[in-house]
């Protein structure tokens, strides 16, 4: 049995139609562009490592002035948290899921990467998938 209630309304006689707000769409490629340093200060090669990882994640492209000072204050939360302060760690998940860590993050934030091609043909996407989809009968 599929889930409770009435089917859903065909796409055309719903009566909200709101559109949905533009994904953005990013290179899967690490970020080269110019970004800041971390800031001076003695920091845990942990920390030192997290912020490379954050500093060329595919995100930064979107960043400006205001996302890399974020960034470089949550480099401290972070290293609160390396250095064994585990009270840092709710901080540092919710200031993560800000800049996007997760898949769920950034379905969320509405951000998604370009869909590499396999074998010259582009990668199958979730609609692909779904329409393949086949319902069995009972017992097989």
């Amino acid at each position: 049995m599929a889930g409770r209630g009435p089917a859903p309304k065909p796409d055309g006689q719903r009566r909200r139609q709101n559109a949905q707000p533009d994904k953005t769409i990013l290179s899967p490629d690490p970020f080269q562009g110019p970004s800041p340093d971390l800031p001076r200060g003695k920091w845990l090669k942990r920390t030192r490592d997290w912020y490379e990882v954050w500093r060329h994640a595919p995100q930064a492209a979107m960043f400006g002035p205001t996302e890399w000072e974020f960034l470089a204050t949550t480099a401290y939360v972070a290293d609160r948290l390396f250095r064994g302060e585990v009270s840092a760690a709710a901080e540092l998940r919710l200031r993560e899921a800000k800049l996007g860590a997760t898949p769920e993050d950034r379905l969320r934030l509405r951000i998604g990467f370009d869909v590499p091609e396999v074998g010259g043909q582009p990668a199958p996407t979730r609609e692909d998938r779904r329409q393949r989809l086949r319902a069995l009968a009972d017992g097989g």
